[in-house]
């Protein structure tokens, strides 16, 4: 990933954050047949490793749980918030016209080496803490144990679990830090103004 260093943000516990919050991540590695992708939601254990370990699971019929299982470095791509920047919000426009629209967003790229699984205590464990994780907030959460056991068991048998230790982190926070504070303030108007709710999430985190 390309990342200007007014945009480069290093801090680990910000880049954790922003993994944790991601719900769908994109995992890519690249095989004997070119480049896979799957999109799933992950589990971050910080404390594991020196950049923390991500966990998720594979359908055993998806091909790219052999992909990783060949040992071969995977990135996985975390986006967060994201909007469209109108040169019209940047006062710079009325004082010379040079200005031109651009893109502003939050992303984080994870690189590692993965470690697959199918050992059915193991995987039980990790479907419970990820299910746990997002139903845990709903005023009636599901848990595995609503479901029947040898269901539960069959649905093991068809996927993979994986493990991948954090080997590096790239975070790249575009919010408009290579422009004037009056060109900033311009845009975080503008997009706090916005009735689409992405807009105004990015403008939010301009404040963060």
């Amino acid at each position: 990933m390309y990342v200007p260093s007014a945009f480069r943000q290093n801090d680990l516990a910000a880049l954790h954050r922003e993994i944790a919050d991601c719900r769908l991540a994109t995992l890519i590695s690249h095989g004997e047949n070119g480049l896979q992708a799957s999109h799933l939601p992950l589990l971050l254990r910080p404390g594991e490793g020196r950049n923390g370990t991500l966990y998720g699971h594979l359908a055993r019929a998806n091909a790219h749980w052999q992909v990783l299982a060949e040992g071969g470095e995977a990135l996985v791509i975390f986006n967060s918030a994201d909007a469209y920047i109108s040169p019209s919000w940047y006062p710079a426009k009325a004082e010379h016209g040079k200005v031109v629209p651009t893109w502003n967003y939050i992303a984080v790229h994870a690189y590692g080496q993965a470690a697959v699984f199918d050992d059915s205590e193991r995987l039980l464990s990790l479907l419970d803490e990820l299910s746990a994780r997002h139903e845990n907030p709903r005023p009636q959460p599901w848990a595995l144990s609503d479901a029947p056991e040898d269901y539960i068991a069959g649905m093991l048998r068809a996927i993979v679990g994986f493990a991948l230790p954090i080997e590096r982190l790239e975070g790249k926070w575009k919010l408009g830090q290579n422009r004037s504070e009056a060109d900033r303030q311009g845009v975080h108007d503008g997009l706090s103004a916005s009735t689409d709710p992405r807009d105004r999430a990015l403008a939010q985190r301009m404040n963060d």
